[in-house]
């Protein structure tokens, strides 16, 4: 673990699985209390020192970037060997963390100025929080975890960075590669079991809380925070909705709608979770879609020729094929797939539902797996309703020829972003976040560097 710019070890550590055999592979350092609190008081000891310096914070924002792209290939390895992903998508994975460093390093926030009523000069200044917990989930480690450390970092707040339990290794390793180029105590990556994000949650050293994961888990997290009143940026999750419009040319957009939905193993917040087909294009939708995913090739991450890898953990691989049965025995028809591949390892056959239906909870809940069901509906008006019919509301996309008409119809989703034909295309620039049970404040941009700060206005005299 990375302490206040030392390497510190653990006399605890706890086993990790790699999904892609099921057994347990290396073992991480479970942090304990007094570690713990050693890292909450060096990220206070360093903040006020960090907060002062916007050239300094850059310049480290860039170092990082750099040292992170050229870490790649001692990254990437970690990442598919504990979380499945193909290794191809790991290196990506790495790349796009990089990109986070390097995308705060190269961007100013500087104050807003605007004229006061007596004719003098109002600047609202933006003031870092102070120290944070940043917690990443297991579907993208570093990426997600660099999203939470880098803006807070161009903030000028420090951080406490937590991995998954599921996947500690790649972002230990990450503080590693970066434990030479923050002042000590500024990042500070500590790992463990439950319930050390809860303890880390809770302790009354931190500001704020940078948090990926569940509605559920989300809910106890703005619990924990409450009686300190630390801010929150909660990021938990959608049921992505795709509505397909009567004109869409099925083999035109069967394509993109299967990656929006399968890649990495259905695994991303942001995914095509349902899809919704005007009754006329349903059967073939369902066939184009089934045709690739009976020729997507599953395995191994570390094989070059894997497409998509298993399930990243066992509670996740029992939860899809859960969904699944439950679904087929509701009614429901596996136009391919339906069931585990008969391997080792948490490996789940690329799925297509063809006859689902609001009510089964593969489409009402978010099944965040390689299984895709997908709805018959009447008219827009039904459709838009059925996408709607959630607590999440991340993102949506709308499928169509008539890009203007598709785009009036996306316009109608209840969620945090929306594409046509498309999905999960989003540069570092935007904001992004959701509505409802999707959570809570924003991410990207100057959007998410705000996110840890607090506006100071001061007034100055007209000369």
């Amino acid at each position: 673990m990375l302490v206040g710019g030392a390497l510190t070890a653990s006399p605890r550590t706890f086993g990790v699985v790699d999904p892609a055999t099921g057994e347990e592979f290396d073992r991480a350092p479970d942090c304990d209390d007094t570690t713990l609190d050693a890292a909450v008081r060096a990220a206070n000891d360093a903040w006020p020192v960090w907060r002062a310096d916007a050239g300094a914070r850059r310049a480290c924002l860039a170092a990082a970037a750099a040292a992170l792209r050229e870490a790649a290939g001692e990254l990437a390895p970690i990442l598919t060997a504990e979380q499945g992903k193909p290794l191809r998508d790991a290196e990506n994975e790495v790349a796009r963390a990089a990109a986070r460093f390097q995308h705060l390093a190269d961007l100013e926030i500087a104050p807003d100025v605007m004229p006061g009523t007596g004719g003098e000069r109002v600047e609202v200044h933006w003031r870092p929080v102070g120290p944070v917990a940043a917690i990443a989930p297991w579907n993208f480690p570093l990426q997600l975890g660099a999203a939470k450390v880098a803006p807070a970092l161009a903030a000028g707040c420090t951080v406490v960075l937590k991995p998954s339990p599921h996947t500690p290794l790649a972002t230990l390793a990450m503080g590693r590669v970066l434990a030479g180029i923050f002042p000590p105590g500024v990042l500070n990556v500590v790992a463990g079991a439950d319930p050390l994000g809860e303890r880390l949650a809770a302790h009354p050293g931190i500001r704020k809380i940078n948090f990926t994961g569940s509605a559920a888990t989300g809910r106890h997290v703005a619990a924990t925070a409450a009686p300190d009143l630390k801010r929150l940026t909660l990021e938990l999750g959608g049921n992505d909705a795709a509505i397909v419009l009567d004109d869409a040319d099925v083999d035109a957009v069967a394509e993109g709608l299967f990656w929006s939905a399968f890649a990495n193993c259905g695994q991303i917040c942001m995914a095509v979770k349902r899809v919704y087909a005007p009754a006329a294009l349903h059967d073939d939708l369902v066939g184009a879609l089934a045709e690739r995913a009976a020729k997507a090739v599953v395995g191994d991450g570390m094989d070059p020729a894997t497409q998509i890898g298993p399930i990243a953990n066992r509670p996740q691989y029992e939860r899809v094929r859960g969904l699944v049965a439950e679904a087929l025995a509701g009614g429901a028809r596996a136009a391919v797939g339906g069931a585990p591949l008969d391997r080792p390892g948490f490996f789940f056959a690329p799925t297509v539902l063809a006859g689902a239906e609001a009510g089964m909870r593969i489409v009402d809940e978010e099944q965040f797996g390689p299984a895709l069901p997908v709805v018959r509906y009447r008219d827009v008006d039904e459709a838009v309703a059925l996408a709607n019919a959630t607590p999440y509301g991340l993102c949506g996309s709308v499928w169509g020829a008539d890009t203007g008409r598709a785009a009036a119809v996306a316009a109608r989703l209840d969620c945090g972003t929306a594409w046509v034909n498309g999905h999960m295309r989003m540069s570092l620039d935007e904001p992004f976040g959701g509505t409802k049970h999707s959570g809570l404040g924003v991410s990207g941009g100057p959007w998410g560097v705000r996110a840890h700060c607090e506006p100071f206005v001061l007034h100055v005299p007209a000369p």
